[in-house]
């Protein structure tokens, strides 16, 4: 019923935010968040495709780094004309981190083009796949991903700096709610030891219900909730049925059959957000 993390063609997904949402719509969600990787772009989209079916949960998931390591925060319910400008910035990283693995790909003598991105449109790692595919050098993406653009691979770049703590503190900045993305894939320090930083720079929520998080790991996680008083979410992590974003087994929506109950704390939440001081500086 309830689907609060999903991506679209303005990130790395397969489908175009119409095409979401009517996926999601067979599947029998009724309220969907639009999480593209530091964009906002496809929300006029699925809100125009959605009409009176599905509730669009505007969103975003901002790429940060922590420990060196890529750690992403959901962001729900910004206000759109405070954040977008300061997403600029992140998604002009984005096409810099991505010409860097072209460069790479070039000097170990598989040369692309990153395709043609349209306005907004944040460019990732699949797309670089996508190219590596295109060209023949790959027969698919997960191969691409394995040869080349993994996190240990020869082409791969990290993300520029741009820390969790200051991505917490955007989002709240920007009027939205900060939601800790699928934690126990996160490889650059434990959950326990990095819970409370992330909490004491305004932390919100956590991502307790995640296709790659074992039992175990949501009991652990529901525990911490309700250790630190924050949000629980959850959501398929979508990046379409045959995308490749990930070099691991895709989620399908609705795959964990979320209540819609989940909502409703989450829309309480947007009230309390800190209205820090925010400029265009």
């Amino acid at each position: 019923m309830l689907d609060l993390h999903a991506h679209t063609t303005y990130s790395d997904g397969s489908l175009t935010p119409a095409e979401l949402v009517q996926a999601a719509i067979a599947a029998g969600i009724k309220a969907l968040a639009i999480t593209d990787h530091d964009t906002l772009a496809g929300w006029d989209e699925a809100m125009a495709a959605a009409g009176s079916e599905l509730e669009i949960v505007p969103g975003v998931e901002l790429s940060t780094v922590e420990n060196g390591r890529s750690l992403h925060i959901l962001g729900f319910y910004p206000h759109r004309d405070r954040l977008e400008p300061r997403l600029q910035e992140r998604i002009a990283g984005r096409r810099r981190r991505a010409q860097a693995m072209v460069e790479k790909l070039t000097a170990l003598g598989y040369p692309i083009e990153i395709p043609p991105l349209e306005g907004n449109m944040a460019p990732g790692r699949p797309h670089l796949a996508a190219a590596l595919v295109k060209a023949g050098y790959a027969r698919s993406s997960r191969e691409a991903f394995n040869r080349w653009l993994g996190d240990h691979g020869p082409a791969y770049v990290p993300y520029e700096k741009f820390s969790a703590t200051e991505g917490i503190q955007l989002l709240r900045q920007c009027g939205a709610v900060p939601v800790w993305a699928h934690p126990y894939l996160f490889r650059g320090g434990t959950v326990e030891t990095l819970l409370p930083r992330l909490v004491a720079a305004g932390l919100m929520g956590v991502e307790v219900y995640h296709p790659h998080h074992s039992p175990s790991q949501i009991r652990c996680l529901e525990a911490y909730c309700h250790q630190y008083d924050l949000l629980k979410t959850g959501g398929s992590d979508y990046h379409g049925s045959n995308s490749e974003a990930k070099t691991s087994d895709h989620a399908e929506l609705n795959q964990l059959h979320l209540a819609l109950t989940l909502l409703s704390p989450l829309k309480r939440a947007v009230s309390q957000v800190s209205q820090l001081s925010w400029s265009h500086d």
